[in-house]
C-alpha cells in the first residue's frame, strides 16, 4: 500500500506508541485522584501540556486539552461569543472545514450575524473584504491557518492585525500545520489556536485548544473542575501523553522532514504533469503546504480516480476525508471560482513522514495509465479531443 492520505490522518509514530502503553495499565489511575498513582497521571499530563507549549511558544497554562480539533473549534466559536452579550458578528472565511463552518451556521440560530470572507484563484482570504467587514460589532474573526485540501497558507498575522484593530479575537484552526511548520503564538498574535494531535502521528480522540490570558470563553460541557475547569471529563491520559510525545518529536524533525517532503511533492506533480494533459494545479503555488498537492484532472471525476488508484494500492483523497462520502464538489474549490464540472475533478495527494521516494515514482509509473483508460470512457473528453 502507498499511502499519500496524510492531511486525513496520520499512522501514530512507534515512539508515541510507546511513550503511551504505560498509561493504559501501570499508570491507569484518576488524575484527579489525591493518591500516589493518580499524583503520577496528573504529573504526565502536566508534561505534555508543557511539551505542547513550548512547541508553540505559548504558556502551560494557556493549554486545554480536547477530544480534537472540531472540539477545540467548537469550544472557540461558541465559547468566545457565548461569554459576552454585546458583540454579535463572527467572521470566518469561506473554505474553513466544516468544524468551523458549521459551528458557525449553528451560532446563526442565536443571533449572531454570520459572515463569510471570499478568497481569491489560489485560496487567499480577501484583506480588504476583510477590512470592510470587522467592526466594533465583531467579537471572533475564525480563519484557518492552512487549507486542509489546497494546503494554501492564510496570512494570519495579518488577518489578526485586522481583528485586533476592532477588539475582537482572532482564533485559527491550525490542525493542518501544527508539527509540520514553526508557529509561535506570540509573535503571530494568535489568539485561540485549535490543534489535533493525529494529524502529525500522535494518537486519534486527543487534541487542544491554545488559549491566550486573557481571552475569556465559556465551556461546552459542565461537570468536574478539569481543565481549569473550562473542559469537564476525565482526561484521556495515554492520548494526552501521546500528543505530548508527538509534540516533542516534530520539534525535531520538523524543518528537515519539511524541506524533503517538499521535494517529494514537486517530484510528484512534476512526474504526473509532464505525462498528462490537461492538468490544473490548485491552491497557491508557493504559498502552500510542502506536503500538499491539489490538482484537477479534466474530463474524468475524482471519485473514479480514487476509485482506480484504490484498486493500484495507492490511498488519496478527493479533498475532506469528513466530507468524501459526499458527491459533490468541494465548496472550497467552488470558493477559488473553479468551474463545477473542473472540481468534480479534484484529487489530493498529501504526503507525510513515511513517504519515500520509490513510492512517488511508482504513482509516477501508474497514474498516467489510469487518467488515460478513465478518459477513454468519457463522452466528455471524445467531443473535446
Amino acid at each position: 500500500m502507498i499511502y499519500l492520505d496524510y492531511n486525513a490522518t496520520t499512522p501514530a509514530d512507534p515512539k508515541v506508541v510507546e511513550a503511551m502503553l504505560p498509561y493504559f495499565h501501570d499508570f491507569f489511575a484518576n488524575p484527579s485522584s489525591i493518591h500516589g498513582p493518580g499524583y503520577e497521571a496528573r504529573k504526565a499530563i502536566e508534561q505534555a501540556r508543557e511539551q505542547l507549549a513550548k512547541m508553540l511558544n505559548s504558556k502551560i497554562t494557556e493549554v486545554y486539552f480536547t477530544s480534537g480539533g472540531t472540539e477545540a473549534d467548537n469550544i472557540a466559536i461558541k465559547g468566545v461569543a457565548f461569554a459576552q452579550d454585546k458583540r454579535k458578528k463572527i467572521i470566518l472565511s469561506a473554505v474553513e472545514h466544516h468544524a468551523v463552518l458549521n459551528t458557525c451556521e449553528y451560532m446563526a440560530k442565536f443571533g449572531f450575524e454570520i459572515v463569510k470572507v471570499p478568497v481569491d484563484q489560489y485560496g487567499i482570504v480577501d484583506l480588504n473584504f476583510l477590512e470592510d467587514v470587522v467592526d466594533e460589532n465583531t467579537i471572533i474573526v475564525s480563519i484557518m491557518h492552512a487549507n486542509n485540501e489546497m494546503g494554501t497558507i492564510e496570512p494570519i498575522e495579518e488577518i489578526s492585525r485586522i481583528a485586533h484593530r476592532h477588539g475582537a479575537v482572532f482564533h485559527t484552526d491550525a490542525v493542518q500545520t501544527v508539527g509540520k511548520m514553526l508557529i509561535n503564538i506570540e509573535t503571530m498574535e494568535i489568539d485561540m489556536l485549535s490543534l489535533s494531535g493525529h494529524k502529525f502521528y500522535g494518537p486519534k480522540g486527543v487534541g487542544a485548544l491554545v488559549c491566550r490570558k486573557g481571552i475569556r470563553f465559556d465551556p461546552l460541557s459542565h461537570g468536574g473542575h478539569h481543565e481549569r475547569n473550562k473542559r469537564a471529563g476525565t482526561e484521556n491520559v495515554p492520548g494526552i501523553v501521546g500528543l505530548g510525545k508527538a509534540c516533542e518529536l516534530a520539534m525535531v524533525v520538523m524543518e528537515k522532514e519539511e524541506v524533503r517532503i517538499k521535494k517529494l511533492r514537486n517530484k510528484l506533480w512534476e512526474g504526473v504533469n509532464q505525462r498528462i494533459s490537461e492538468l490544473k494545479l490548485n491552491g497557491h503555488p508557493e504559498k502552500r503546504l510542502a506536503n500538499t498537492l491539489n490538482f484537477s484532472v479534466r474530463y474524468v471525476e475524482g471519485e473514479s480516480l480514487l476509485l482506480s488508484l484504490d484498486m493500484n494500492g495507492i490511498c488519496a483523497s478527493s479533498g475532506s476525508a469528513c466530507t468524501s462520502a459526499d458527491l459533490k464538489p468541494s465548496h472550497v474549490l467552488l470558493a477559488m471560482g473553479i468551474p463545477y464540472e473542473i472540481a468534480h475533478g479534484s484529487l489530493r495527494f498529501s504526503l507525510g513522514r513515511f513517504t519515500r521516494d520509490e513510492e512517488i515514482e511508482q504513482v509516477i509509473k501508474v497514474f498516467p495509465g489510469i487518467v488515460e483508460k478513465l478518459r477513454s470512457m468519457s463522452p466528455l473528453y471524445k467531443k473535446n479531443d
